[in-house]
């Protein structure tokens, strides 16, 4: 049976969704929606969340929004073994410190530096520094090994990759994190489905935000 996800592949959020359910073997029946056209304030994603946020998965009679919670879901429920999200408590601690960490850090910085310049004002170097400053704290949680908890394939990566390719695809230079610069490769090699479904919206989301830059 598959499982509903309504979404849009511009956000990194709903792309991390995407990339769990590859990784977990997992079909979605994938609902497109329409942001430019307001679908989100529609009354048929009211009648499943009240929030009108996305990605939204309804998976029978459970339904989720918050990207990480859909993540772990779909590897805890799905998943053939822990691997994705351990059951080991410490390992599982340290997972779900980096999707808070990508949520209120990461991705915030990410969407504190760009939303003003989609907006027509100025870009901030000062937001571009702490940006930066997330980047290297990730540089950091990454030295000493292979993936972003110890040396197998998380969700915590998944959720990550989907913002730091996001990011890089913006033309914000993350060359100067070289654990980042070599998981990125790793990832982009070793993801299922990387890129199919995480890549193309990535790419297209940079380019807007790209030429926002250039006509600032």
């Amino acid at each position: 049976m598959a499982l509903d996800l309504y979404y849009t592949e511009h956000t990194a959020a709903c792309r991390s969704v995407m990339l769990t359910a590859k990784a977990v073997g997992v079909e979605l029946n994938m609902i497109k929606v329409d942001v430019i056209g307001k679908q989100q304030m529609k009354a048929e994603l009211l009648a499943v969340n009240c929030q009108r946020c996305f990605p939204t998965l309804v998976d029978d009679d459970l339904v989720l929004w918050e990207s990480p919670s859909i993540c772990t879901y779909l590897a805890t429920q799905y998943g053939k073994d822990d691997s994705l999200y351990p059951g080991n408590p410490k390992a599982r601690a340290t997972v779900d410190r980096l999707l808070y960490f990508v949520m209120g850090t990461l991705h915030h910085r990410f969407l504190h530096y760009v939303l003003p310049v989609l907006n027509e004002e100025k870009s901030d170097p000062v937001k571009l520094e702490a940006l930066q400053e997330a980047l290297t704290w990730l540089d950091d949680f990454l030295d000493g090994h292979s993936w972003a908890v110890g040396n197998s394939l998380t969700v915590a990566d998944i959720v990550l990759v989907a913002t730091v390719s996001t990011v890089e695809a913006a033309g914000i230079d993350v060359s100067s994190h070289d654990n980042v610069t070599a998981w990125m490769v790793q990832c982009k090699s070793a993801l299922p489905g990387y890129s199919e479904v995480n890549e193309p919206g990535a790419l297209e989301f940079g380019k807007w935000i790209k030429e926002k830059f250039e006509s600032n």
